[in-house]
């Protein structure tokens, strides 16, 4: 959950810094800590309920690892669920679209208004901040919609053993590489790296 809510922080703040107008002030990281402390609270808020009693915790697909009990079909754990899907990943995710497609339409602009030398540089600009945008959001959808998705939703929804231990390997995999995709991503399409 901290990964998802970092990268919804990060496309906030990265809209932010494009979007206005004033210098950016380096040496005053009361911002940046503050994004931290939020995404870890927030973060926390959202995983400590099992420890409560709201839903429970336990072996996660081949046994090896402990996550939320997908397979418990009372109305406690299916709350839960339901809300950690709507509050980690649906409202992240449209944080991240709402995000880019504004630091999109800002580019643009400026793009539109500039003439010359300048137009090109910028149209360059705009291209690798679509191509960014674009593979940052498809990396986002493939780590973690297949475990939202056949793992959380049609093991908690479905029939019982319809999502076997096997079969859920690989979507935990992939959420948990989530959080290398974005540096990855900024390695080899940002030419300043």
């Amino acid at each position: 959950i901290i990964s998802l809510i970092s990268l919804a922080v990060l496309s906030y703040e990265r809209c932010c810094t494009v979007t206005r107008t004033t210098e950016a002030d380096t040496t005053n990281y009361r911002k940046a800590w503050t994004g931290i402390v939020l995404s870890w609270t927030y973060s926390l808020l959202w995983t400590a309920p099992p420890l409560f009693g709201w839903s429970s915790f336990g072996p996660e697909g081949s046994g090896m690892t402990c996550s939320v009990n997908w397979h418990s079909k009372d109305a406690n754990n299916t709350s839960y669920i339901i809300c950690l899907f709507i509050f980690c990943l649906v409202i992240p995710f449209a944080v991240i679209v709402y995000s880019y497609g504004k630091l999109l339409c800002a580019v643009r602009q400026v793009s539109r208004i500039l003439k010359g030398p300048g137009r090109r540089r910028e149209q360059r600009v705009l291209v690798m901040v679509v191509v960014v945008v674009v593979v940052m959001v498809v990396c986002f959808l493939l780590c973690w919609l297949p475990c939202c998705l056949a793992v959380a939703l049609v093991a908690t929804f479905g029939q019982p053993g319809l999502v076997t231990p096997a079969a859920s390997i690989v979507p935990a995999i992939l959420a948990k590489s989530s959080t290398v995709s974005n540096p990855v991503i900024h390695v080899f399409l940002n030419k300043q790296v």
